[in-house]
């Protein structure tokens, strides 16, 4: 099963921005990504690397899980993004605009020549169409524990349109990915929602996506965790739910039944498996505290 850790909710924070990176401390999404990318001016790129190094190493952001997206190799700040990150404690580095497995080879020996801890994983953000064409050598390498999806530049990139008619351009795009990082067995992430006052906008968009099967989503507001928090955790009615249908299942399996029943419904082995997913992601959360 791939990794349990929630990443329900995962913040965008522009490193640059101390005030944020402060704020950050207190609010209740899953994981952090220190961005040294595209929220970052050229001028202050130098100044964020040494802030998201000091955030990703200070001990004072709980349970959330850090990362660090560092600029791409194909930058002046890429390489040294990569050797900072290294030796910052982060859990993983996000790379952007990722297009080959060479390219995850680069980025992964660049780590180990730094002295990463060799547990540090790379999340992969699928952003491109060469990307979509690739991912499923990309999901499988060794090191990508995650998928990230970016959207915004993949619709840039596909000549598409994101607004009020919502994003059904991309659907087959983030299809394919989902299903490669579900061969993989690893985690894939939504792309974020841009219109910060369009509640319900994001809220249909984190259903769609919750539904279409992602892992979580990427924001780019403290505003949007609650609601995906939300959206993306199991209700009270939905474990008690699972238990019952796991205790009815392995009650009728002792007895020796053929056919089993819950709430009138016809279950079998992969029903047990997705309650016990329900569970398992509970318990996850729980956790976190």
């Amino acid at each position: 099963m791939a990794d349990m850790r929630p990443r329900r909710s995962v913040l965008y924070m522009p490193a640059a921005n101390e005030r944020a990176l402060e704020k950050a401390k207190t609010i209740a999404a899953d994981a952090i990504i220190f961005d040294l990318e595209d929220a970052v001016a050229p001028d202050a790129k130098e100044a964020a690397r040494a802030n998201a190094v000091a955030a990703a190493s200070s001990g004072e952001y709980g349970n959330r899980e850090l990362t660090i997206r560092c600029n791409g190799l194909d930058t002046p700040w890429g390489h040294d993004d990569l050797i900072a990150a290294a030796h910052s404690g982060a859990s993983a580095v996000v790379i952007p605009k990722v297009g080959s497995v060479d390219y995850l080879d680069q980025v992964s020996d660049i780590l180990d020549r730094s002295g990463a801890n060799p547990e540090m994983r790379i999340w992969a953000m699928v952003e491109t169409p060469t990307a979509i064409f690739d991912v499923r050598a990309l999901a499988a390498h060794w090191r990508v524990a995650v998928l990230v999806m970016g959207t915004n530049d993949l619709a840039r990139e596909v000549r598409s349109t994101l607004g009020a008619a919502g994003r059904h351009p991309l659907v087959p795009h983030l299809a394919t990915a989902l299903l490669a990082a579900r061969e993989a067995d690893k985690v894939i992430l939504d792309g974020v929602f841009n219109d910060i006052k369009d509640e319900a906008g994001f809220r249909a968009e984190c259903v769609q996506g919750f539904e279409m099967g992602f892992d979580g989503k990427t924001l780019i507001h403290p505003g949007q965790v609650e609601a995906c928090n939300e959206v993306w955790a199991p209700s009270e009615a939905d474990v008690e739910n699972a238990r019952g249908l796991i205790a009815t299942f392995d009650a009728a399996v002792a007895e020796g039944k053929g056919v089993v029943t819950y709430n009138g419904r016809m279950i079998e082995n992969l029903h047990v498996a997705n309650a016990q997913r329900i569970l398992a992601v509970a318990d996850a959360i729980a956790a976190l505290g």
